[in-house]
């Protein structure tokens, strides 16, 4: 199949004149103020006992979650991804990441493991 004809999720024809196509796509989401954000960090251990940090709760834009994490990432010296709602760092970083996101305003709690 073409890439011209990907996005119309199916849509054949219509003998409708008046007819315009309307996606069903999601629009992107408002984020809210940083102080009405309940975020949680948690420590989840993986593959071989590695350990990383989550941040969940996260309610905005994907666009403003890839910002956040990179900033968190960059903060810690390590890796991670940002996506569906959860920010993921490599390593136990979880005081490191409390202490930048109180100042930004956030409301953070440490959960889990």
């Amino acid at each position: 199949m073409s890439n011209k004809n990907k996005n119309k999720s199916g849509f054949v024809y219509s003998t409708n004149p008046d007819f315009e196509f309307s996606s069903s796509e999601e629009t992107e989401q408002h984020t809210p103020t940083p102080g009405s954000q309940n975020l949680r960090v948690w420590l989840e251990r993986g593959k071989g006992g590695k350990v990383t940090s989550v941040v969940k709760g996260f309610v905005g834009s994907d666009a403003d979650l890839q910002e956040l994490g990179k900033q968190l990432k960059q903060l810690c010296g390590s890796g991670g991804s940002a996506k569906d709602g959860e920010i993921m760092i490599q390593g136990d970083a979880r005081d490191k990441i409390i202490t930048h996101l109180v100042k930004k305003g956030y409301q953070v709690k440490k959960a889990g493991g």
